[in-house]
């Protein structure tokens, strides 16, 4: 693993102490690992291993200005407060964490579409990932 993984109880920390604390009625974190179980047998599209195999690493990598902007567009959605995500790189093996993201905000609506959101943008548009056959 090439990025130390952030505590979340730091960041949740954090987050209860910033400026915004006082609009935001939710938080909600995505926590992406690693998994043995190939894209195309759980989503049906390619992503280096066969359905019928298993995936032993994973290499990731990610462009950080697409990162930036997607971030700083999940902050402009409505009801939306608080942002923060760390994504890892390098050859990761199953059950590394792939990505954190944090999102608060003010009602659970506006927090779930933004968390959704803005992880099928980061997974979609901003990072590359190749699995590796076990």
């Amino acid at each position: 693993m090439a990025n130390p993984m952030p505590s979340l109880d730091a960041w949740l920390a954090e987050a209860h102490v910033d400026p915004s604390a006082d609009r935001c009625g939710m938080y909600l974190f995505h926590n992406g690992v690693v998994r043995a179980t190939p894209k195309e047998r759980v989503r049906g599209v390619s992503g280096g291993v066969a359905a019928a195999d298993q995936v032993g690493e994973l290499s990731f990598g990610y462009d950080q200005a697409k990162v930036d902007a997607a971030i700083e567009a999940a902050r402009a959605m409505p009801g939306i407060f608080y942002v923060r995500a760390w994504l890892n790189e390098g050859m990761l093996a199953v059950g590394d964490p792939i990505m954190l993201v944090l999102v608060g905000g003010d009602i659970r609506p506006h927090v779930i579409d933004c968390l959704q959101e803005l992880v099928g943008t980061l997974k979609n548009t901003c990072v590359t990932e190749v699995e590796h056959r076990a």
